[in-house]
């Protein structure tokens, strides 16, 4: 079963959204959400702060990842990938994986030069996925990074 990866469209909002929402709840936070699926939908399509690819699988938007371009006065360009996610359903399915290469190659594209994400301790299964990636992890909140030269 091979995932459709697509950049996020104008009509995706309300999907990402709910997606958002799922993992706030996943990460025991759903109070947490104050974000509005207008509001991500200016921020992707009107404003450009953030972009955003998804996952389709049988036509249906299955998972997504949310990233922008920091800045490291170190490294310069970076790629902050915000949120990855993928609906509990559809894991183990390699569709994490297939998101994860992609944005990888975005920001090998954009000629970034460090990728960064934050995980929390207790998510082993991300930190299982992320160490399978070769990730640099350390601290509470664990930083993964990816160095590129």
């Amino acid at each position: 079963m091979k995932p459709e990866i697509r950049v996020a469209k104008r009509g995706d909002e309300q999907t990402i959204f709910e997606l958002i929402c799922e993992l706030a709840l996943y990460e025991k936070a759903p109070e947490q959400v104050t974000n509005t699926a207008e509001q991500l939908a200016i921020d992707l399509f009107e404003d450009k702060i953030c972009d955003a690819i998804v996952a389709k699988l049988d036509d249906e938007i299955i998972g997504f990842a949310l990233y922008y371009v920091s800045y490291s006065t170190w490294k310069g360009r970076c790629l902050y990938l915000e949120d990855f996610y993928v609906k509990e359903s559809k894991r183990k399915l390699g569709i994490g994986q297939v998101l994860f290469e992609k944005v990888v190659a975005i920001a090998k594209a954009r000629k970034v030069k460090r990728m960064d994400w934050q995980v929390l301790e207790w998510n082993e299964p991300a930190l299982k996925f992320y160490r399978k990636n070769e990730a640099i992890l350390d601290g509470e909140w664990v930083n993964g990074r990816l160095f590129f030269n």
